[in-house]
């Protein structure tokens, strides 16, 4: 097969190539940079558009294959109206022909519109039949039909004035962080100039199932108390309220960067790493009733995930998914032979980018991954992100895991599980942070797992 950049132009390539049986990274690609589908997303995303209005830039952001099912791309759009630059969230699903108008969908876009949160879009929703694509512009989306309400200033205000004193005479800019059509939302509530208004944003995270609310927000509450206990000077983002008709809770902004920019730039962090394995030590040893009712997760379970995440991965680079294949079933062959511990609460998704250094201190965030579990999970995905980020900055990552381990304190069985768990989430940032559209990944990606494979190998 051709190099990928020799076939992103190529008139040879059809729609129906992107999801075939024999479709390799040259077709993804072309799906996401290739002269011929950019234009025709450009095309629909400007028939959508009022009359005026002009699309001036759309760029990738994010892109997720599931290997002969679907393919979903991230879109930033930038459209000049009425002298004025606008930003908006665009995603394009790539399917087998299956997809159609929704007539949920068209309910909602009539609401949207209707309540000028669609401008400067005249529509939200637009079909390529012959491309066997989808096309919807952010607040629209069928599985969570309360965003388009999320997103109306006059909903917001009277929303925050119910639950927050301080908000009863303010106005809101609302902007889209995250906008992923039938997965999960987060929208940033900006108080609009006034005498009484807060001084910090507000930000809104929808959740999938509304029984998750009210759960969310009793786990996110708990972590914060037990961390307010523990003292140190890491504390939880404690959330400020959960509505459960709207299916979303609410926190407050944070200020400060995430640990994560200081890793790469190398930039006075081993204090903060000693803080952040304090922190997960306490919630590790905290009381039975930190983990209340959570749900449990095993590493079987782990396991599975790792796999679907790398699915293309396995599709697109065949001798990359089997080193996927060998480590994942080495991964279990060790894990069963390490001495196993009673299960704790979990974190779930104790990372860099969810701790945030801020007020003298850190701030720990994200507890929608909250589980009953093996605490190894949470040291494997942690070190395995130290090495992510050691790696952009440039260095080692040996003394920012030293810094993060000697305050963590973990016995050896339970570091042994840790490093089972790193190499399974090493496959993971292969198959999720390094972007299909890079022109470097197939060998970023056979780098990191190797990775994996090797740190397996070490393991007795």
């Amino acid at each position: 097969m051709k190099g990928a950049a020799g076939l992103v132009g190529s008139p040879s390539l059809q729609a129906e190539d992107v999801l075939s049986a024999r479709a390799g990274i040259a077709e993804v690609r072309w799906a996401l940079l290739g002269a011929a589908p950019r234009r025709a997303l450009r095309g629909a995303l400007q028939g959508l558009l009022e009359k005026g209005a002009v699309l001036r830039a759309c760029r990738v952001r994010r892109a997720k294959l599931k290997p002969g099912r679907k393919l979903t791309v991230h879109y930033d759009a930038w459209v000049r109206s009425g002298g004025t630059d606008l930003e908006r969230s665009i995603v394009a699903i790539w399917d087998r022909g299956e997809g159609g108008v929704d007539p949920q969908a068209r309910a909602l876009e009539a609401e949207a519109v209707a309540e000028g949160l669609a401008a400067p879009f005249r529509g939200l929703f637009a079909r390529l039949p012959e491309w066997n694509v989808s096309v919807l512009v952010s607040p629209l989306d069928p599985r969570f039909p309360q965003l388009i309400r999320l997103s109306n200033p006059r909903h917001v205000a009277a929303m925050l004035a119910g639950l927050l004193s301080e908000a009863s005479a303010a106005g809101y800019r609302i902007r889209t962080i995250r906008y992923r059509p039938g997965e999960r939302h987060v929208l940033r509530y900006e108080p609009s100039p006034a005498p009484v208004a807060p001084t910090r944003a507000v930000f809104a995270k929808l959740s999938r199932r509304d029984a998750d609310v009210a759960r969310a927000f009793r786990v996110a509450t708990g972590v914060a108390d037990r961390l307010d206990a523990c003292g140190g000077g890491t504390r939880a983002l404690r959330p400020l309220a959960a509505v459960a008709e709207d299916g979303v809770i609410l926190f407050p902004e944070v200020s400060g960067p995430p640990l994560s920019e200081l890793l790469c730039r190398h930039d006075g962090v081993t204090w903060h790493l000693q803080m952040a394995g304090r922190a997960l030590r306490a919630l590790h040893s905290g009381p039975a009733s930190l983990a209340g009712a959570l749900d449990g997760s095993d590493f079987a379970t782990e396991v599975e995930a790792v796999r679907r995440a790398s699915e293309h991965i396995c599709a697109l680079l065949p001798q990359t998914g089997a080193v996927i294949t060998d480590t994942l079933e080495r991964a279990r062959s060790v894990y069963e032979r390490l001495p196993p511990e009673a299960p704790t609460f979990t974190h779930g998704d104790f990372k860099a980018d969810h701790l945030w250094v801020s007020g003298g201190g850190l701030t720990v965030l994200d507890f929608g991954s909250c589980a009953i579990g093996d605490p190894a999970l949470d040291v494997g995905k942690f070190l395995a992100d130290l090495r992510w980020w050691s790696s952009l900055s440039g260095r080692g990552s040996a003394s920012v895991r030293g810094a993060f381990l000697e305050s963590y304190r973990a016995e050896e069985a339970r570091l042994l599980r840790a490093r089972v768990y790193e190499a399974l989430f090493l496959v993971v940032l292969a198959a999720h942070r390094v972007p299909l559209y890079h022109p470097g990944w197939a060998e970023r990606t056979a780098r990191l797992v190797q990775q994996a494979a090797a740190l397996l190998g070490g393991l007795p």
